[in-house]
């Protein structure tokens, strides 16, 4: 009785001086931790990231030349297929399929009148290679990139996919699932004349689009290491 006495009386006082009650629970929600940028399903195996056949973990990043923001989520809506791009501009395998050969605007310009979304992140942290704003504005001018390439700097979308080169590709399907997750091709640069090159996330899409299952769901990526904030 005696705490409701004066739960009442600082009541009255509240109305009467304008003061409003805070909650403790309302206090807490206040306090409450945004959202991560990137969820990631827990692993049966114990091990990190996700491959071929696992749900994609969503995402909401900003691009780097207009600052808006991305969600994986929206991309789907509307796409039969999301083509997933780690990126880092300093990396020279990046350099080779961008600048020396137009791998990804070519299978961009192939591919996006087809229901086919693209998205390149890049996951390096601050004072890393291939971080930052001008460095990425540039290289977006500089090799015409039409899509966008989205910040990750704290690392946390790149971890939940368990990216770990650059480039490193995953397509995802409607259902949320990754349908391909690899390399872009198989020619690291050291082809020789006669060889034949395939290009397994040209080769993926075009399965998914015909309707029928990828052949080839994981091939090993090769690249530069991801380079995520040093532990």
């Amino acid at each position: 009785m005696k705490i409701a006495r004066f739960l009442g009386v600082v009541g009255a006082a509240a109305c009467l001086t304008g003061l409003v009650l805070v909650s403790p629970v309302a206090m807490a929600q206040d306090k409450a931790p945004a959202a991560p940028a990137a969820t990631a399903p827990a692993k049966k195996d114990g091990k990190a990231g996700v491959t071929a056949g696992d749900k994609a973990p969503e995402f909401t990043l900003k691009a780097y030349a207009d600052g808006k923001e991305v969600k994986l989520s929206d991309l789907l809506k509307n796409n039969k297929a999301v083509v997933i791009e780690w990126f880092n501009p300093g990396c020279p395998f990046v350099v080779r399929h961008h600048k020396e050969m137009p791998t990804f605007a070519t299978l961009h310009k192939d591919f996006a009148g087809k229901g086919v979304a693209f998205v390149a992140i890049n996951s390096g942290a601050k004072g890393m290679e291939g971080h930052g704003d001008e460095a990425n504005k540039k290289a977006i001018a500089d090799w015409k990139i039409a899509y966008p390439v989205l910040n990750d700097e704290t690392g946390a979308v790149g971890q939940a996919y368990g990216a770990k080169r650059t480039p490193e590709l995953f397509i995802v399907t409607p259902d949320g699932k990754i349908a391909y997750h690899g390399a872009i091709d198989n020619d690291q640069g050291n082809k020789k004349k006669g060889d034949e090159k395939v290009n397994h996330v040209r080769v993926a899409l075009d399965e998914i689009l015909k309707g029928t299952n990828v052949t080839t769901a994981t091939t090993q990526a090769y690249g530069c290491s991801v380079k995520y904030a040093k532990k």
